[in-house]
């Protein structure tokens, strides 16, 4: 006799659902993941051969840009149906995290509930958006935009039906039910009261993006489809708009060719780590400065500066570097919270060294040239590098390297030779782009092409075994952060619309202290955003509208932008809610509230930084 209580779908008599639901998830996961990791190589081989023609031949590929243009989206959209089926959808658990267990399983259905929503009132606009295309004939290949465009499309039906398979293997049916109950309340409260919402004109938008994706985000949602769900529902409420509107946005968000090196750059960090080259970096800096007391300390700061940015993810810059320092700095007697208050310190510092992702974001959504502000990035994270070695060394002044022992200068020429192909790669990536003799997306794929080749030629050790997982993980990394810039972007363009943008810029001029107030409160909301939304989806709705105040008010774009990242990357890495912060803590296994205590003087060191930075606008003015 069966006694399984109906009421929970992953047990019990629904076993047998949950299982064959488990394998047809893996089963699209698999099918997604696989053409996806594909066109990763694709678009290195595509983007490659037009340099190659371009530069070396003199005779441009037509299509080479074009076509890659194509698969772009493609990868994109395959990369959030892979990152869907992972979890990986960048998403805010902490206050979930603080609730028990039951509550915390009703929120997170609460919230895979309205996944689904967005994505369900999703399809059909794409399929009205791809259907549009079929008129537009791209001016290279001649083929139908609903070639690429179909990829919306396709992108959206996959996640929407992992969501549910999803939702049937891991939610309780009493869950589940509280879930439809309170989003058809929400949905009839907004139609009941749709005329005191009308005239409230431009105050609803508090209800919609105030209210509404706060709740969500802070109810666990992945940050991109809160965005997406306020403004579907903003559109269909408030607006005689057709919904197909969201997706037009979606497509231009994640459609700029710039962004395509996105991918790449996250490919590229991770051949670093797994060829070698990024450990070659950090065993130089040891041999160097090891044996000092707080040496390793440095040798950390050093080494984020020296690679962050690359991989596209912060967390995948200390996932590159801990490993290889923070065993020796506990044997060295500091304290695993003094540990994880450097490594996230130092990654937050980082954030505006080339190539940023989030510098690449704000060229694209502001128009400030890329190489302005990769070559405005330097000083102002050198001023934060030197905050946290002064922090560094005086917290370091009791630290036993008694048994640490100075490399001979064998040892250090050697240290220096292995890792001069790294020195070059990163010397390459820098000068190419911030001389302006190749684009952001060129010189990634010639670092991907030169990394290889680093490898294969000079270390040679390729591990073939990681190529797949590594093709995996750039699919997946990347589908989540393009799929953000999508939904952020008509998020923005709702804003835009509703004449938010024009009240926010009279608001915000009004400031006293003119310049120095509006740069004084920019901090702090960018701050406070950062924490929230970590850095590139509020980089994506807001500096659109706040990029033309900075302008009016004579503040120089660049300098703005910097002083935008670094406020940013404040908020992200610091607690209870920054998403860095709890990153760092799982990199490094230790209790996030040993490590609470510790960062403090870190971030405050970062913080001076950044007043500093703010006050003196040529640090950040493009010295190169």
């Amino acid at each position: 006799m069966n006694n399984a209580n109906p009421s929970d779908l992953s047990s019990g008599g629904f076993a047998a659902l949950k299982a064959a639901c488990g394998r047809l998830e893996r089963g699209i996961a698999l099918v997604t993941e696989v053409p996806g990791a594909i066109l990763v190589v694709v678009e290195v081989v595509v983007l490659f051969a037009g340099v190659t023609f371009r530069y070396g031949l003199h005779k441009p590929l037509v299509w080479s840009d074009e076509l890659a243009s194509i698969l772009f989206l493609w990868l994109c959209m395959l990369g959030a149906v892979v990152a869907q089926h992972r979890g990986a959808h960048m998403r805010l658990t902490v206050i979930a995290g603080l609730l028990k267990a039951p509550w915390r399983a009703r929120i997170e259905t609460i919230s895979s509930a309205a996944v689904i929503l967005f994505l369900g009132l999703t399809v059909a606009p794409a399929l009205e958006h791809a259907v549009d295309q079929m008129l537009i004939t791209t001016p290279a290949l001649h083929l139908p935009d609903a070639v690429r465009s179909a990829a919306i499309l396709t992108g959206t039906t996959l996640m929407l039906v992992i969501a549910v398979l999803q939702l049937i293997q891991t939610s309780k049916l009493l869950d589940v039910i509280i879930a439809v109950v309170l989003i058809a309340v929400c949905g009839g409260l907004l139609q009941l009261f749709l005329p005191q919402l009308q005239d409230m004109e431009n105050w609803n938008l508090v209800v919609f993006f105030g209210i509404g994706v706060t709740a969500l985000v802070l109810g666990g949602a992945p940050i991109a489809f809160a965005f997406g769900l306020a403004t579907t529902v903003y559109l269909r409420f408030m607006t005689f708009m057709p919904e197909s509107i969201v997706i037009s946005r979606m497509d231009e968000g994640m459609s700029t060719f710039v962004l395509l090196s996105i991918p790449l750059f996250v490919l590229l960090g991770l051949l670093i780590e797994v060829t070698g080259i990024a450990a070659a970096l950090v065993n130089l800096l040891v041999v160097l400065v090891g044996h000092f007391k707080g040496g390793l300390s440095y040798v950390l700061i050093g080494a984020m500066y020296l690679v962050s940015g690359i991989s596209g993810s912060k967390a995948a810059d200390m996932a590159a570097i801990a490993p290889v320092l923070l065993p020796e700095m506990q044997r060295r007697g500091k304290e695993p919270g003094e540990l994880i208050g450097l490594l996230s310190s130092s990654a937050a510092m980082a954030e505006t060294i080339p190539p940023s992702i989030v510098l690449i974001t704000v060229g694209s959504v502001t128009g400030v040239s890329i190489a302005a502000l990769f070559t405005g990035g330097l000083l102002p994270a050198a001023v934060g590098a030197l905050g946290l070695v002064l922090v560094a060394f005086l917290r370091s002044r009791r630290e036993d390297v008694t048994h640490a022992e100075r490399a001979s200068w064998n040892q250090i020429v050697k240290a220096l030779v292995t890792s001069i192909p790294a020195l070059l790669l990163l010397a390459l990536i820098r000068w190419a782009v911030v001389s302006g003799v190749a684009t952001a997306t060129e010189v990634s794929t010639l670092g991907v092409v030169y990394t290889v080749l680093v490898a294969v030629l000079v270390f040679r050790r390729f591990p073939l075994d990681r190529v797949w997982p590594m093709l995996c993980d750039t699919l997946a990394l990347s589908g989540a952060i393009m799929i953000i810039l999508g939904c952020a972007t008509a998020m923005a363009w709702a804003l835009t619309q509703s004449g938010f943008s024009q009240q926010l810029a009279h608001a915000m001029a009004q400031m006293p202290g003119g310049a120095a107030g509006f740069m004084a409160l920019s901090i702090v909301v960018f701050a406070v955003l950062g924490s929230v939304l970590e850095g590139i989806p509020a980089i994506v709705v807001f500096a659109p509208l706040l990029f033309p105040i900075a302008h009016d008010l004579g503040i120089d774009p660049v300098h703005y932008a910097i002083m935008m990242v670094l406020s940013m990357s404040l908020g992200l890495f610091t607690p209870p809610l920054g998403i860095g912060f709890y990153q760092a803590c799982a990199i490094g296994r230790v209790d996030p509230d040993k490590a609470m205590r510790a960062i403090w003087p870190y971030m405050t060191a970062l913080f001076v930084a950044a007043i500093i930075v703010a006050a003196v606008p040529w640090l950040s003015r493009p010295h190169l």
